[in-house]
Protein backbone atom coordinates (compact mmCIF):
# COMPACT_ATOMS: atom_id res chain seq x y z
CA UNK A 1 0.00 0.00 0.00
CA UNK A 2 3.38 2.44 0.70
CA UNK A 3 4.34 1.97 -2.99
CA UNK A 4 1.14 2.20 -4.54
CA UNK A 5 0.59 5.83 -2.60
CA UNK A 6 -2.51 4.85 -1.14
CA UNK A 7 -3.89 7.35 0.54
CA UNK A 8 -6.96 6.50 3.10
CA UNK A 9 -8.49 10.11 3.59
CA UNK A 10 -9.17 10.27 -0.82
CA UNK A 11 -12.26 8.39 -1.80
CA UNK A 12 -11.98 5.57 -3.81
CA UNK A 13 -13.58 5.98 -7.36
CA UNK A 14 -16.12 4.70 -9.19
CA UNK A 15 -15.86 6.03 -12.36
CA UNK A 16 -16.74 9.41 -13.68
CA UNK A 17 -20.07 10.77 -12.59
CA UNK A 18 -20.73 7.73 -10.46
CA UNK A 19 -21.04 7.69 -7.19
CA UNK A 20 -19.35 4.78 -5.14
CA UNK A 21 -21.79 2.09 -3.74
CA UNK A 22 -21.52 1.14 -0.04
CA UNK A 23 -23.82 -1.74 1.00
CA UNK A 24 -25.30 -2.02 4.65
CA UNK A 25 -26.27 -4.76 6.01
CA UNK A 26 -27.39 -5.12 10.44
CA UNK A 27 -26.41 -8.01 12.07
CA UNK A 28 -28.49 -8.38 15.46
CA UNK A 29 -26.73 -10.21 18.27
CA UNK A 30 -28.01 -9.12 21.25
CA UNK A 31 -31.13 -7.24 22.56
CA UNK A 32 -29.80 -6.11 26.01
CA UNK A 33 -32.16 -3.71 27.39
CA UNK A 34 -35.29 -1.36 26.55
CA UNK A 35 -35.48 1.46 28.81
CA UNK A 36 -39.35 2.47 29.05
CA UNK A 37 -38.80 5.62 31.19
CA UNK A 38 -35.86 6.92 29.24
CA UNK A 39 -37.17 5.18 26.01
CA UNK A 40 -34.08 4.08 24.68
CA UNK A 41 -33.08 0.68 23.43
CA UNK A 42 -29.63 -1.11 23.69
CA UNK A 43 -29.00 -3.86 21.13
CA UNK A 44 -26.18 -5.35 19.98
CA UNK A 45 -24.69 -5.32 16.35
CA UNK A 46 -22.33 -6.46 13.48
CA UNK A 47 -22.34 -3.77 11.28
CA UNK A 48 -22.03 -4.68 7.43
CA UNK A 49 -20.17 -2.48 5.16
CA UNK A 50 -19.16 -3.43 1.77
CA UNK A 51 -17.66 -1.65 -1.05
CA UNK A 52 -14.78 -1.23 -3.61
CA UNK A 53 -11.67 0.07 -3.81
CA UNK A 54 -10.09 -0.30 -7.45
CA UNK A 55 -6.46 0.89 -5.53
CA UNK A 56 -6.36 -2.42 -3.61
CA UNK A 57 -6.90 -5.09 -6.85
CA UNK A 58 -4.35 -7.28 -7.60
CA UNK A 59 -4.05 -10.53 -9.66
CA UNK A 60 -3.24 -13.75 -6.86
CA UNK A 61 -0.91 -15.13 -8.90
CA UNK A 62 1.47 -12.90 -8.67
CA UNK A 63 1.47 -13.01 -4.86
CA UNK A 64 1.21 -16.52 -4.67
CA UNK A 65 -2.08 -17.45 -4.37
CA UNK A 66 -3.31 -14.99 -2.23
CA UNK A 67 -6.83 -13.81 -2.78
CA UNK A 68 -7.41 -11.96 0.55
CA UNK A 69 -5.68 -10.03 2.98
CA UNK A 70 -6.80 -8.79 6.35
CA UNK A 71 -5.93 -4.98 7.26
CA UNK A 72 -6.27 -2.72 9.85
CA UNK A 73 -9.68 -0.79 9.42
CA UNK A 74 -7.56 2.14 10.51
CA UNK A 75 -5.47 2.27 7.33
CA UNK A 76 -8.65 2.12 5.08
CA UNK A 77 -10.88 4.56 3.69
CA UNK A 78 -14.34 4.05 5.09
CA UNK A 79 -17.37 5.29 4.84
CA UNK A 80 -18.27 7.77 7.43
CA UNK A 81 -21.92 6.25 8.43
CA UNK A 82 -23.60 7.24 11.68
CA UNK A 83 -26.77 6.51 13.63
CA UNK A 84 -28.63 8.97 12.92
CA UNK A 85 -31.22 8.64 16.36
CA UNK A 86 -28.03 8.08 18.82
CA UNK A 87 -29.13 8.54 22.72
CA UNK A 88 -25.63 8.23 23.92
CA UNK A 89 -23.15 10.55 22.25
CA UNK A 90 -21.07 8.01 20.60
CA UNK A 91 -22.67 8.43 16.49
CA UNK A 92 -19.68 6.32 15.35
CA UNK A 93 -18.12 2.90 15.70
CA UNK A 94 -15.56 2.49 18.37
CA UNK A 95 -14.01 -0.89 17.89
CA UNK A 96 -11.92 -0.65 14.19
CA UNK A 97 -11.84 -4.29 13.39
CA UNK A 98 -9.71 -5.50 10.91
CA UNK A 99 -11.09 -5.43 7.30
CA UNK A 100 -11.13 -8.01 4.66
CA UNK A 101 -9.48 -6.88 1.34
CA UNK A 102 -9.93 -9.56 -1.52
CA UNK A 103 -8.38 -9.08 -4.69
CA UNK A 104 -11.04 -7.58 -6.70
CA UNK A 105 -11.03 -4.75 -4.93
CA UNK A 106 -14.23 -5.60 -2.82
CA UNK A 107 -13.96 -4.65 1.01
CA UNK A 108 -15.76 -6.67 3.83
CA UNK A 109 -15.88 -4.58 6.92
CA UNK A 110 -18.13 -5.85 9.92
CA UNK A 111 -17.08 -4.21 12.91
CA UNK A 112 -19.53 -4.98 16.37
CA UNK A 113 -21.21 -1.89 18.10
CA UNK A 114 -23.62 -1.36 21.21
CA UNK A 115 -25.61 1.26 19.86
CA UNK A 116 -28.36 3.47 22.16
CA UNK A 117 -30.80 4.15 19.95
CA UNK A 118 -33.95 6.52 20.73
CA UNK A 119 -37.17 4.86 20.29
CA UNK A 120 -40.40 6.13 21.14
CA UNK A 121 -41.91 4.03 23.46
CA UNK A 122 -45.73 3.67 23.30
CA UNK A 123 -47.27 3.00 26.40
CA UNK A 124 -51.20 2.89 25.79
CA UNK A 125 -51.57 -1.14 26.11
CA UNK A 126 -48.54 -1.93 29.20
CA UNK A 127 -48.14 -4.10 29.95
CA UNK A 128 -49.70 -6.06 26.20
CA UNK A 129 -47.84 -4.00 24.32
CA UNK A 130 -45.44 -4.13 21.46
CA UNK A 131 -43.15 -1.36 20.31
CA UNK A 132 -41.78 -0.05 16.91
CA UNK A 133 -38.15 0.76 17.25
CA UNK A 134 -35.29 1.87 14.68
CA UNK A 135 -32.30 2.71 13.77
CA UNK A 136 -30.94 4.94 10.99
CA UNK A 137 -27.75 5.18 9.65
CA UNK A 138 -26.91 7.69 6.87
CA UNK A 139 -23.21 8.77 5.77
CA UNK A 140 -22.22 12.55 7.75
CA UNK A 141 -20.35 14.16 5.36
CA UNK A 142 -21.25 12.18 1.85
CA UNK A 143 -24.37 13.29 -0.61
CA UNK A 144 -25.83 10.67 -2.55
CA UNK A 145 -24.13 12.10 -5.33
CA UNK A 146 -21.08 10.89 -4.07
CA UNK A 147 -21.27 8.07 -1.68
CA UNK A 148 -24.80 5.62 -3.26
CA UNK A 149 -26.01 3.88 0.25
CA UNK A 150 -27.92 0.33 -0.23
CA UNK A 151 -28.93 -2.37 1.67
CA UNK A 152 -26.39 -5.14 1.48
CA UNK A 153 -30.18 -6.94 -0.42
CA UNK A 154 -31.80 -5.52 -3.29
CA UNK A 155 -35.04 -5.45 -1.57
CA UNK A 156 -38.21 -4.24 -3.53
CA UNK A 157 -39.10 -0.71 -4.17
CA UNK A 158 -42.28 0.73 -3.43
CA UNK A 159 -44.45 3.56 -4.95
CA UNK A 160 -42.62 6.49 -3.12
CA UNK A 161 -39.62 5.32 -4.67
CA UNK A 162 -38.26 3.61 -1.49
CA UNK A 163 -36.35 -0.17 -1.29
CA UNK A 164 -38.11 -2.32 1.58
CA UNK A 165 -36.76 -5.43 2.61
CA UNK A 166 -38.97 -7.47 4.72
CA UNK A 167 -36.05 -9.26 6.23
CA UNK A 168 -33.24 -6.87 6.90
CA UNK A 169 -31.30 -7.94 9.72
CA UNK A 170 -29.92 -10.90 10.12
CA UNK A 171 -30.39 -12.95 13.10
CA UNK A 172 -29.54 -16.26 13.15
CA UNK A 173 -27.03 -15.32 15.58
CA UNK A 174 -29.44 -13.52 18.03
CA UNK A 175 -29.39 -14.27 21.87
CA UNK A 176 -33.34 -13.96 23.08
CA UNK A 177 -34.04 -11.82 25.59
CA UNK A 178 -35.78 -13.06 28.32
CA UNK A 179 -38.29 -9.76 28.24
CA UNK A 180 -38.91 -9.05 24.67
CA UNK A 181 -39.69 -11.51 21.76
CA UNK A 182 -38.50 -10.11 18.52
CA UNK A 183 -41.72 -10.35 15.98
CA UNK A 184 -40.39 -8.57 12.53
CA UNK A 185 -37.21 -6.82 11.54
CA UNK A 186 -37.31 -4.92 8.46
CA UNK A 187 -35.09 -2.42 6.28
CA UNK A 188 -36.55 0.46 4.64
CA UNK A 189 -34.13 2.74 2.23
CA UNK A 190 -35.39 6.17 1.68
CA UNK A 191 -33.63 9.27 -0.37
CA UNK A 192 -34.14 12.67 1.49
CA UNK A 193 -34.01 16.39 -0.58
CA UNK A 194 -33.19 18.94 1.86
CA UNK A 195 -34.05 23.16 1.26
CA UNK A 196 -30.54 23.85 1.27
CA UNK A 197 -29.11 21.51 -1.07
CA UNK A 198 -30.58 19.67 -4.59
CA UNK A 199 -28.49 16.63 -3.86
CA UNK A 200 -30.04 13.34 -2.43
CA UNK A 201 -29.46 12.03 1.02
CA UNK A 202 -29.92 8.66 1.26
CA UNK A 203 -30.30 7.39 4.43
CA UNK A 204 -31.25 3.31 5.47
CA UNK A 205 -33.62 2.70 8.74
CA UNK A 206 -33.85 -0.38 10.09
CA UNK A 207 -37.45 -1.49 12.49
CA UNK A 208 -37.24 -3.55 14.84
CA UNK A 209 -40.95 -4.44 16.19
CA UNK A 210 -40.87 -6.08 19.49
CA UNK A 211 -43.65 -7.52 21.60
CA UNK A 212 -43.17 -7.71 25.99
CA UNK A 213 -43.67 -11.02 27.24
CA UNK A 214 -46.31 -10.51 29.57
CA UNK A 215 -45.93 -13.39 32.26
CA UNK A 216 -44.08 -11.63 34.73
CA UNK A 217 -46.77 -8.30 35.00
CA UNK A 218 -49.14 -10.62 34.84
CA UNK A 219 -48.28 -12.90 37.87
CA UNK A 220 -46.67 -9.62 39.53
CA UNK A 221 -49.03 -6.93 38.68
CA UNK A 222 -52.26 -7.60 36.74
CA UNK A 223 -53.23 -10.56 39.03
CA UNK A 224 -52.64 -9.13 42.29
CA UNK A 225 -54.77 -5.52 40.85
CA UNK A 226 -57.37 -8.08 39.75
CA UNK A 227 -57.45 -9.78 43.28
CA UNK A 228 -57.45 -6.63 45.26
CA UNK A 229 -60.48 -5.33 43.09
CA UNK A 230 -62.07 -8.66 43.91
CA UNK A 231 -62.08 -7.40 47.75
CA UNK A 232 -64.03 -4.67 46.82
CA UNK A 233 -67.30 -6.89 46.42
CA UNK A 234 -66.51 -8.36 49.81
CA UNK A 235 -67.05 -5.02 51.46
CA UNK A 236 -70.88 -5.15 50.39
CA UNK A 237 -70.91 -8.73 51.34
CA UNK A 238 -69.70 -8.06 55.25
CA UNK A 239 -71.89 -7.16 57.75
CA UNK A 240 -72.99 -3.53 59.18
CA UNK A 241 -73.08 -4.95 62.69
CA UNK A 242 -69.38 -6.16 62.41
CA UNK A 243 -67.84 -2.63 61.98
CA UNK A 244 -65.22 -3.13 59.36
CA UNK A 245 -66.74 -2.34 56.29
CA UNK A 246 -65.14 1.20 56.10
CA UNK A 247 -62.03 -0.76 57.18
CA UNK A 248 -61.84 -2.76 54.80
CA UNK A 249 -62.31 0.17 51.75
CA UNK A 250 -59.58 2.36 52.85
CA UNK A 251 -57.29 -0.73 53.55
CA UNK A 252 -57.95 -1.35 49.64
CA UNK A 253 -57.96 2.02 48.49
CA UNK A 254 -54.53 2.42 49.98
CA UNK A 255 -53.34 -0.73 48.65
CA UNK A 256 -54.27 -0.02 45.27
CA UNK A 257 -52.19 3.43 46.10
CA UNK A 258 -49.27 1.57 46.51
CA UNK A 259 -49.40 -0.47 43.03
CA UNK A 260 -49.71 2.93 41.48
CA UNK A 261 -46.99 4.30 42.68
CA UNK A 262 -44.87 1.74 41.51
CA UNK A 263 -46.73 2.00 38.28
CA UNK A 264 -44.85 5.21 38.05
CA UNK A 265 -41.66 4.21 38.13
CA UNK A 266 -41.49 2.29 35.08
CA UNK A 267 -43.84 4.50 32.71
CA UNK A 268 -41.93 7.55 31.30
CA UNK A 269 -43.25 10.82 32.22
CA UNK A 270 -45.87 11.59 29.77
CA UNK A 271 -49.03 13.09 29.39
CA UNK A 272 -49.44 12.02 25.96
CA UNK A 273 -51.19 8.27 27.11
CA UNK A 274 -52.32 6.39 29.92
CA UNK A 275 -50.99 2.71 30.18
CA UNK A 276 -53.95 -0.42 30.35
CA UNK A 277 -52.70 -1.25 33.43
CA UNK A 278 -52.52 2.60 34.95
CA UNK A 279 -56.57 3.00 33.32
CA UNK A 280 -57.51 -0.62 35.53
CA UNK A 281 -55.83 0.55 38.41
CA UNK A 282 -58.02 3.95 38.65
CA UNK A 283 -61.24 2.49 37.40
CA UNK A 284 -60.58 0.34 40.64
CA UNK A 285 -59.89 3.33 42.68
CA UNK A 286 -62.60 4.92 41.73
CA UNK A 287 -64.85 1.84 42.39
CA UNK A 288 -63.21 1.50 45.55
CA UNK A 289 -64.23 5.36 46.01
CA UNK A 290 -67.11 5.14 45.60
CA UNK A 291 -67.75 2.06 47.76
CA UNK A 292 -66.66 4.49 50.21
CA UNK A 293 -69.13 6.65 50.19
CA UNK A 294 -71.92 3.69 49.57
CA UNK A 295 -70.93 1.86 52.23
CA UNK A 296 -70.91 5.29 55.07
CA UNK A 297 -74.63 5.88 53.02
CA UNK A 298 -75.44 2.06 53.63
CA UNK A 299 -74.12 2.46 57.53
CA UNK A 300 -76.30 5.75 57.84
CA UNK A 301 -79.87 4.12 56.53
CA UNK A 302 -78.79 0.67 59.31
CA UNK A 303 -78.07 2.68 62.09
CA UNK A 304 -81.86 5.29 61.78
CA UNK A 305 -83.99 4.78 63.91
CA UNK A 306 -88.18 6.07 64.57
CA UNK A 307 -86.97 9.21 67.43
CA UNK A 308 -85.09 10.55 64.33
CA UNK A 309 -86.12 9.11 61.15
CA UNK A 310 -89.24 8.85 59.76
CA UNK A 311 -89.84 6.22 56.83
CA UNK A 312 -91.81 7.03 53.89
CA UNK A 313 -94.47 4.65 52.10
CA UNK A 314 -92.41 4.32 49.03
CA UNK A 315 -89.11 3.32 50.73
CA UNK A 316 -90.83 0.89 52.83
CA UNK A 317 -92.95 -0.38 49.71
CA UNK A 318 -89.73 -0.64 47.04
CA UNK A 319 -86.82 -1.54 49.46
CA UNK A 320 -89.15 -3.83 51.35
CA UNK A 321 -91.25 -5.35 49.21
CA UNK A 322 -90.29 -4.68 45.48
CA UNK A 323 -85.92 -4.92 45.72
CA UNK A 324 -86.00 -8.08 47.77
CA UNK A 325 -88.06 -10.06 44.99
CA UNK A 326 -86.14 -8.47 42.16
CA UNK A 327 -82.69 -9.48 43.97
CA UNK A 328 -83.81 -12.84 45.43
CA UNK A 329 -84.22 -12.01 49.23
CA UNK A 330 -86.55 -13.88 51.50
CA UNK A 331 -87.43 -11.93 54.33
CA UNK A 332 -87.61 -14.68 57.58
CA UNK A 333 -91.05 -14.37 59.34
CA UNK A 334 -91.67 -14.82 62.51
CA UNK A 335 -95.53 -15.34 63.58
CA UNK A 336 -96.29 -13.53 66.75
CA UNK A 337 -99.68 -13.89 68.59
CA UNK A 338 -102.97 -11.38 67.70
CA UNK A 339 -103.30 -9.39 70.66
CA UNK A 340 -106.13 -6.75 71.79
CA UNK A 341 -106.81 -4.51 74.05
CA UNK A 342 -110.20 -3.35 75.25
CA UNK A 343 -111.55 -0.04 77.28
CA UNK A 344 -114.58 -1.28 78.98
CA UNK A 345 -117.22 1.28 79.79
CA UNK A 346 -120.64 0.97 82.17
CA UNK A 347 -122.88 1.74 79.21
CA UNK A 348 -120.74 -1.08 76.71
CA UNK A 349 -117.63 -2.34 75.06
CA UNK A 350 -115.16 -0.02 72.99
CA UNK A 351 -112.89 -1.87 71.73
CA UNK A 352 -109.28 -0.89 70.53
CA UNK A 353 -107.61 -3.95 68.64
CA UNK A 354 -104.14 -3.54 67.57
CA UNK A 355 -102.48 -6.46 65.43
CA UNK A 356 -98.95 -7.70 66.58
CA UNK A 357 -96.47 -7.21 63.62
CA UNK A 358 -95.00 -10.25 61.81
CA UNK A 359 -91.48 -9.62 63.51
CA UNK A 360 -87.91 -10.84 61.23
CA UNK A 361 -85.57 -12.60 62.70
CA UNK A 362 -82.11 -11.05 63.12
CA UNK A 363 -78.76 -12.31 64.51
CA UNK A 364 -79.35 -11.73 68.12
CA UNK A 365 -82.56 -9.89 68.00
CA UNK A 366 -85.64 -11.06 69.62
CA UNK A 367 -89.24 -10.78 69.19
CA UNK A 368 -90.77 -8.51 71.98
CA UNK A 369 -92.60 -10.29 74.75
CA UNK A 370 -96.60 -11.41 73.30
CA UNK A 371 -99.78 -9.44 74.46
CA UNK A 372 -102.20 -11.33 76.59
CA UNK A 373 -104.77 -12.41 73.53
CA UNK A 374 -107.58 -10.58 75.20
CA UNK A 375 -107.51 -7.98 77.93
CA UNK A 376 -110.66 -5.60 79.22
CA UNK A 377 -110.45 -2.64 81.44
CA UNK A 378 -113.47 -1.51 82.67
CA UNK A 379 -112.29 2.45 83.52
CA UNK A 380 -115.82 3.49 84.77
CA UNK A 381 -117.37 1.02 86.73
CA UNK A 382 -116.18 1.81 89.88
CA UNK A 383 -118.99 0.38 91.95
CA UNK A 384 -117.27 -3.66 90.81
CA UNK A 385 -114.27 -2.74 91.87
CA UNK A 386 -112.20 -0.61 94.46
CA UNK A 387 -109.94 1.85 93.83
CA UNK A 388 -106.40 -0.03 94.08
CA UNK A 389 -107.70 -3.03 91.43
CA UNK A 390 -109.56 -0.05 89.25
CA UNK A 391 -105.36 1.81 89.81
CA UNK A 392 -103.86 -1.83 89.13
CA UNK A 393 -105.41 -2.24 86.09
CA UNK A 394 -104.92 1.42 84.62
CA UNK A 395 -101.24 0.52 85.19
CA UNK A 396 -101.29 -2.65 83.28
CA UNK A 397 -103.06 -0.32 80.61
CA UNK A 398 -100.18 1.53 80.75
CA UNK A 399 -97.34 -1.44 80.24
CA UNK A 400 -99.85 -2.73 77.64
CA UNK A 401 -100.04 0.12 75.68
CA UNK A 402 -95.71 1.01 76.33
CA UNK A 403 -95.08 -2.16 74.85
CA UNK A 404 -97.52 -1.69 71.87
CA UNK A 405 -95.29 1.07 71.36
CA UNK A 406 -91.98 -0.42 71.95
CA UNK A 407 -92.71 -3.25 70.06
CA UNK A 408 -93.84 -0.77 66.71
CA UNK A 409 -90.42 1.13 67.27
CA UNK A 410 -88.80 -1.86 67.42
CA UNK A 411 -90.39 -2.92 64.00
CA UNK A 412 -89.18 0.20 62.09
CA UNK A 413 -85.95 -0.65 63.68
CA UNK A 414 -85.54 -3.84 61.88
CA UNK A 415 -86.88 -2.56 58.60
CA UNK A 416 -84.43 0.25 58.30
CA UNK A 417 -82.08 -2.49 59.11
CA UNK A 418 -83.22 -4.48 56.26
CA UNK A 419 -83.59 -1.80 54.08
CA UNK A 420 -79.43 -1.26 54.56
CA UNK A 421 -79.37 -5.18 54.06
CA UNK A 422 -81.22 -5.04 50.62
CA UNK A 423 -78.85 -1.94 49.73
CA UNK A 424 -76.14 -3.91 50.10
CA UNK A 425 -77.20 -6.75 48.20
CA UNK A 426 -78.08 -3.90 45.67
CA UNK A 427 -74.69 -3.01 45.43
CA UNK A 428 -72.94 -5.91 45.55
CA UNK A 429 -74.48 -7.07 42.19
CA UNK A 430 -74.24 -3.66 40.91
CA UNK A 431 -69.90 -3.45 41.58
CA UNK A 432 -69.70 -6.81 40.57
CA UNK A 433 -70.37 -6.81 37.32
CA UNK A 434 -68.93 -3.32 36.91
CA UNK A 435 -65.91 -5.38 38.02
CA UNK A 436 -66.14 -7.97 35.69
CA UNK A 437 -67.32 -5.92 32.73
CA UNK A 438 -64.77 -3.50 33.37
CA UNK A 439 -61.73 -5.67 33.85
CA UNK A 440 -62.52 -7.68 30.77
CA UNK A 441 -62.80 -4.79 28.65
CA UNK A 442 -59.85 -2.65 29.85
CA UNK A 443 -57.43 -5.70 29.04
CA UNK A 444 -59.12 -7.59 26.18
CA UNK A 445 -58.90 -3.95 24.37
CA UNK A 446 -54.74 -4.60 23.71
CA UNK A 447 -54.12 -5.32 20.12
CA UNK A 448 -51.11 -7.76 20.71
CA UNK A 449 -53.85 -10.21 22.28
CA UNK A 450 -55.16 -10.37 18.60
CA UNK A 451 -51.57 -10.10 17.15
CA UNK A 452 -51.03 -13.22 14.85
CA UNK A 453 -47.44 -12.88 14.82
CA UNK A 454 -44.85 -15.21 16.25
CA UNK A 455 -41.99 -14.47 17.61
CA UNK A 456 -38.89 -15.19 14.96
CA UNK A 457 -36.71 -18.00 15.03
CA UNK A 458 -33.12 -18.34 14.28
CA UNK A 459 -33.36 -21.54 12.73
CA UNK A 460 -36.14 -20.17 10.74
CA UNK A 461 -34.25 -18.69 7.46
CA UNK A 462 -30.21 -18.58 6.99
CA UNK A 463 -30.59 -15.50 5.45
CA UNK A 464 -31.26 -12.25 6.40
CA UNK A 465 -32.54 -10.84 2.73
CA UNK A 466 -36.10 -11.66 2.21
CA UNK A 467 -38.41 -9.14 0.59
Amino acid sequence: MKKSNYNKLIKPAAGKQNPLTVKLGLRLSQLIDVSEKNQIMIISVWLMHEWYDNRLRWEPEDYGGVAKLHIPSDDLWRPDIVLYNNADGDFVITLLTKATVYYTGKIVWEPPAIYKSYCPIAMAYFPFDIQECFLKFSSWTYDGVQVDLQHICEGVENANNEKIILRGIDIKDFYFNVEWDIINVTARRKVKFYPCCPEPYPDITFNVTIKRRTLFYTLNLIMPCVSISCLTILVFFLPADSGEKITLSISILLALTVFFLLLSDINPPTSLEIPLIGKYLLFIMLVVTMSIFLTVYTLHIHFKTPTTHKMSPWVRKVFTDILPRILCMRRPEFKSGKGKVAVRTCNGIEMRETETRDWQIYENVHPPAEIEPDFSVNVNCTSKYSPGVIEALQGVKTIADNLRKEDEENAEVLDWKYIAMVMDRLFLYIFTTACFTGTLSIFLYAPSLYDPRLPLNTSDSNSSCIY
